[in-house]
């Protein structure tokens, strides 16, 4: 049996719920890796790597950049030793532009939104593929907006086509990963009290990160390639 504590690697995890997964993957005995754009300003991050001596690395990675994400794949290595590997890859960093309007919709807004949400998860779970576990897990933060089939407004553009790519993407990287026994699935963290989703939002950080750590730690084989909230409920592609 394996005895070995997991470990765990979080994309955009200097604060909101990137913060928060941190701070419950610790918590729960997991090795974390905390990822984000300035490791230097994330103070809150270094103060749990303070607290948690040996058991958080806090690794710089800006998810839209080439020559960042091969930086993370390089170093990774030698923070997680002699075989050591990734049991659970949060790919959680994302954008949404506010203010977005039909008629003056931009071409680079479009473009940031995609590289972030969409091109980022997909490039950086395809460089890291040779460093997870095989039965790792893989789970891309989506959200209920990418759904074609939910769409009754139009609104936020950049950020809810980006994420309709993105469940494209996990899509494919469930079959992708299928041989090694790795699991993708979509998740969407519901309206969540954070620096995006606003003061009015109706689910805080915590009880998020609390059902969305429920859920990935009771997928199966057959989940891999699902769109699912942060309660284990399928929502529409």
């Amino acid at each position: 049996m394996d005895t070995r504590p997991r470990t765990s690697l979080v994309t955009g995890a200097n604060r909101g719920l990137g913060l928060e997964f941190i701070r419950r993957l610790l918590a729960r005995g997991d090795h974390a890796i905390a990822a984000c754009r300035e490791p230097g300003r994330a103070s809150a991050l270094n103060a749990l790597a303070g607290e948690h001596p040996g058991r958080l690395h806090v690794l710089p990675l800006d998810v839209a950049d080439a020559r960042s994400r091969a930086a993370l794949a390089a170093e990774l290595p030698l923070v997680l030793g002699d075989g050591g590997r990734i049991d659970l890859l949060l790919n959680n960093a994302g954008v949404l532009h506010s203010g977005e309007r039909f008629g003056t919709l931009g071409e680079a807004t479009l473009e940031h939104s995609f590289r972030i949400n969409a091109m980022g998860p997909l490039l950086l779970t395809q460089a890291l593929a040779p460093l997870l576990a095989d039965g790792a897990r893989v789970a891309n933060l989506s959200s209920q907006l990418g759904s074609i089939a939910g769409c009754g407004r139009f609104g936020t553009p950049s950020y809810n086509i980006s994420k309709a790519a993105q469940n494209m993407a996990t899509a494919l990287l469930a079959h992708a990963l299928a041989e090694r026994g790795i699991v993708v699935v979509a998740l969407h963290p519901g309206w969540v009290q954070t620096g995006m989703g606003g003061e009015q939002a109706t689910e805080t950080v915590g009880e998020s990160a609390t059902g969305l750590l429920g859920v990935i730690d009771g997928l199966d084989a057959g989940d891999s390639g699902r769109f699912l909230d942060w309660r284990g409920e399928a929502l529409a592609w």
